[in-house]
């Protein structure tokens, strides 16, 4: 009993001793905002198991406050979303001269500039585990010499890396059967796919009262009876906006009672939506653009259909937030949305670029509110059993202890 007691002892001390000593991680975006909102929980989680170095631009003063509300180090890096060559080289440098001081046991990248100048660094430094994340391409939607130059790039951030993880299994196929890279003996979808999963917890419709969100509605001139899509994203062209717009002018003026709720925020200079989609957000008053939210969830509780017509995506964290709310989704057949949704079971999907079958999708659900009604138990049930965030998290950690 004795010796029996003596083997469980030590045990739990070679077990604590292990955990004592933690291996230093560095995780790397382009912005800060993709490090808190793609990456905010699982650092969470993550950072118990490891110790953790948060890198990327300081946009907004953002790195320094997640520093502080993780109470985490940071390390900051002018890294840009264009190709900007002697900014690039520059931040490079940087990197290389970091992780060389740091010697981190794992590099985990995101996002495609920071997966780039992170693995090329990593690399440089001898780092021994060099990981990146691969969660929407912009490629996909270049052509002609853009589109080679990006592919270049691409396969310069697999040649670095040890291991690229997809989010989403229909990119990663995408990728192979492109012949975008080789590799594929690096590559390697998590679990059921997604970044980071979702909090099935906090976006949860139970969090608010009918009342609450029936004076939600009113303080937004929407009347109970009133039919309420929604549009969570950016306001630019990839995501689908001007397609969604024209499609919901054509349905507004057949049902007075039809709304159109969008949030986000527009950015001009990257990607523009069409000057003619800008005044009808502006002038139709069934469309109410609300900017950009710090919390959705009120929104995606008082809405009815969330609708989501991107031209490519990773893995969409706003189609499973959606559906974590209960809503089912129309989304475009585009990996990663796809994969999320099941046609008529949890949402509807539509050809890319579509906007007769948005309009046609969107009419349907309005005409059929049993439909709809039918969708959104199995909205939710579907995320919770295959994306919630503790599941994917622990994914996440078992790939880095397995290193």
């Amino acid at each position: 009993m004795h010796c029996l007691t003596c083997q469980v002892t030590t045990k739990k001390q070679s077990i604590n001793q292990a955990y004592k000593v933690k291996k230093k991680l560095i995780r790397i975006t382009t912005v800060s905002r993709s490090l808190n909102k793609l990456l905010g929980s699982q650092i969470d989680f993550i950072k118990d198991y490891y110790d953790i170095i948060l890198v990327s631009q300081n946009d907004d003063n953002g790195l320094v406050e997640l520093g502080k509300s993780k109470q985490l180090p940071i390390f900051s890096v002018n890294l840009t979303r264009k190709i900007t060559p002697i900014q690039d080289l520059k931040a490079l440098m940087t990197l290389v001269k970091f992780l060389k001081k740091e010697k981190p046991e794992i590099v985990h990248t995101h996002t495609p500039k920071a997966g780039l100048i992170g693995m090329m660094a990593a690399k440089l430094a001898g780092v021994k585990n060099r990981l990146h994340t691969v969660a929407g391409m912009p490629l996909l939607e270049a052509t002609g010499i853009k589109y080679q130059l990006l592919v270049i790039l691409e396969r310069l951030t697999y040649a670095c890396a040890n291991k690229v993880y997809f989010n989403s299994r229909g990119l990663m196929d995408i990728v192979i059967s492109k012949g975008i890279s080789k590799a594929t003996h690096k590559f390697k979808v998590i679990g059921n796919g997604s970044t980071n999963g979702v909090d099935t917890q906090f976006f949860s419709k139970n969090n608010f009262t009918d009342q609450q969100l029936l004076q939600l509605r009113l303080d937004n001139n929407i009347q109970p009876t009133d039919t309420v899509f929604l549009s969570v994203g950016r306001i630019v062209k990839d995501k689908g906006i001007n397609e969604l717009v024209t499609a919901f002018k054509t349905l507004s003026k057949q049902y007075k009672d039809a709304k159109l709720v969008m949030l986000g925020r527009f950015e001009d200079d990257l990607n523009p939506i069409s000057k003619q989609s800008k005044a009808e957000i502006e002038n139709n008053p069934n469309i109410l653009f609300l900017g950009y939210q710090n919390d959705v969830r009120p929104y995606f509780a008082f809405s009815d259909i969330f609708v989501f017509p991107s031209y490519r995506e990773g893995f969409p964290n706003v189609v499973m937030q959606a559906g974590a709310m209960g809503l089912p989704s129309i989304v475009s057949n585009i990996n990663g949305s796809n994969e999320i949704i099941q046609n008529n079971v949890n949402g509807t999907i539509i050809n890319v670029k579509d906007e007769q079958a948005i309009y046609q999708a969107m009419k349907t659900w309005y005409e059929n509110p049993e439909l709809v009604n039918k969708m959104k138990g199995m909205s939710r049930q579907i995320i919770v059993e295959k994306y919630d965030q503790q599941f994917v998290a622990q994914q996440v950690l078992n790939q880095y202890n397995k290193l």
